[in-house]
């Protein structure tokens, strides 16, 4: 029965600290429904240059990785490109 109580008594304690640390957690204008983050941050950086560089430089990283092959417009193939392989006459 000791180990019991002792138990008991240190799961008392614990959940006074839980207490503790939620109402040290809520704090007025937290992130709720009705306040979401977003509604915080909006218009933060507006004309901010910095900003705006480091978004265009995202953009071009961004397509920098795109790996889709440049497709050729019909027609724009000349014999010269075929000339090269032997064998082939035109």
């Amino acid at each position: 029965m000791v180990a019991l109580s002792s138990l008991a008594k240190r799961v008392a304690q614990l959940e006074q600290e839980v207490a503790l640390l939620k109402k040290q957690q809520a704090v007025p204008g937290s992130d709720t429904p009705n306040n979401p983050w977003v509604d915080k941050i909006f218009g933060t950086f507006a004309n901010d240059p910095m900003f705006e560089e480091a978004m265009r430089l995202g953009r071009e990283y961004s397509k920098s990785l795109d790996r889709k092959p440049k497709k050729r417009k019909l027609g724009t193939s000349s014999t010269r490109d075929f000339a090269k392989v032997p064998g082939l006459k035109f």
